[in-house]
């Protein structure tokens, strides 16, 4: 199972802190999507103080981190964009250089432009700031393989009218990609190490939206699929789905 985090500079901890943190709670790997954590600076000099738990050293690269902490870390971005042009614009720069792309939605022109674009990976926050996640969106995420995500970290750290809120929307998003069957993933979607949760924390909180504990655990499994899918894509043998580059004897 796979955990997507926010690291510093979007975050407030830094990936190989994520790592740490991940492994212990039982996690295989974490897909960093915060677009300059894994950068060879880091992400520095763009504002703001660097968190006290911050290497003040270059990001090692990622087989370092795989084999200090011996789980996955993975390249991904976020696109929070304004308006789908921009976002489109944004897609079109990250796919090739990263394994996973995100989109953030919450807006319902970036939510329809999210699911029918097969080059995005994962519709993040769908239903953050009021934006709606009907029927039309769920066959379209389907039939383009868009998984959508299930934010758990409202109701995790909301209290009160904002949990309610949060733990109603999670019931309606799931109603809908249940019962059209798109894709999905789950995440606490932690912006410090402090907010990640194991899988059983999850389990819990989705068994309260009237997920059974299989369904959070293959939401959480999903996002390593993505990145197994991806990087076969990726890699100089991959021609097309089914199709790959290689050496074949000759019958006869």
């Amino acid at each position: 199972m796979y955990e997507a985090v926010h690291a510093y500079p979007d975050g407030e901890a830094t990936v190989a802190r994520h790592a740490a943190t991940a492994a212990r709670h039982g996690y295989d790997g974490i897909v960093v999507r915060s677009r300059d954590a894994l950068d060879p600076a880091g992400g520095r000099g763009q504002g703001g103080s660097v968190p006290a738990d911050a290497d003040k050293s270059p990001v090692r690269d990622l087989d370092a981190l795989r084999e200090e902490y011996g789980i996955d870390v993975v390249d991904a971005v976020e696109v929070d964009a304004d308006d789908p042009t921009s976002a489109s614009g944004a897609v079109g720069n990250y796919r090739s250089d990263r394994t996973v792309v995100c989109v953030v939605g919450g807006d319902d022109a970036l939510n329809r432009f999210a699911v029918e674009q097969a080059r995005v990976d994962v519709l993040v926050r769908p239903t953050a700031d009021g934006g709606d996640f009907n029927h039309v969106l769920a066959k379209a995420a389907r039939d383009n393989g868009v998984h959508v995500e299930f934010d758990f970290g409202p109701a995790l750290r909301a209290t009160g009218g904002k949990r309610v809120r949060a733990l109603a929307d999670l019931r309606k998003l799931r109603e809908i990609v249940s019962h059209y069957d798109a894709p999905y993933v789950v995440s606490a979607n932690a912006r410090s190490h402090l907010e990640l949760r194991a899988p059983r924390e999850l389990v819990a909180v989705g068994e309260a939206v009237g997920f059974d504990a299989e369904a959070i655990r293959e939401g959480l499994r999903a996002w390593g699929d993505l990145v197994e899918r991806n990087r076969e894509r990726r890699s100089e043998a991959f021609i097309e789905p089914g199709v790959r580059r290689g050496k074949y004897e000759e019958d006869g």
